[in-house]
């Protein structure tokens, strides 16, 4: 039988090609998710910003960069989660040389699940965070709210436990005086998911 991180390197290279939406139409490339195979603790967003889709790797631009900041300071190892997202392509609209984020809708979410579904299959993570509502309804199948499943374990389906935050792009977008706020609610969630998951820590 092949190995997880086998099969997670085939669907990568299987994903490369998707069409089963049109986000793939004006995405730079698919980006897949990255972490070990045998990771305790997944993190799933929602799609690839501008520069996870010009990298071709998740979370590596400046939300990212507020989520190593929130891992570290929570004591996880992000080398020890694997990190993808609920639609694998960025869904923008050009405007002169930038392009603009738009969230992706039900279609979109539901025909990606494909992808998503088959991570979930072969890592079989103990714990799965949900960063957003688009990735909590993913994971969950329903409509979901930030605020009504914040701060407590819940099941998300039937073999998946889980545990719903903010993306870190909210945070991003925060005036000053409420970002810090913010951000230590959000390291206080990751703390509970390494509390739930104690080899998940450095």
């Amino acid at each position: 039988m092949a190995s997880a991180k086998r099969i997670l390197t085939g669907l990568a290279a299987e994903a490369a090609g998707c069409t089963r939406c049109p986000l793939y139409r004006n995405a730079t490339q698919t980006v897949f998710g990255q972490g070990p195979a045998n990771a305790p603790v997944m993190l799933v967003g929602e799609q690839p910003g501008d520069s996870e889709d010009r990298a071709g790797l998740p979370f590596v631009g400046p939300a990212g960069r507020i989520l190593d900041s929130a891992l570290a300071d929570a004591g996880m190892a992000r080398g020890r989660v694997y990190v993808t997202n609920a639609v694998k392509h960025f869904k923008n609209v050009p405007r002169g040389k930038r392009r603009i984020h738009q969230r992706p809708n039900a279609y979109e979410i539901e025909r990606c699940r494909w992808w998503l579904d088959r991570e979930i299959a072969v890592i079989k993570p103990r714990l799965t965070v949900a960063l957003g509502a688009t990735a909590a309804s993913a994971l969950t199948g329903r409509a979901a709210t930030i605020s009504k499943l914040r701060g407590r374990p819940i099941p998300m389906r039937e073999v998946l436990d889980g545990l719903v935050t903010v993306h870190p792009s909210y945070i991003l977008r925060l005036r000053d005086e409420t970002k810090q706020d913010a951000y230590r609610q959000f390291v206080a969630d990751l703390r509970l998911a390494a509390e739930l998951v104690p080899e998940i820590r450095k």
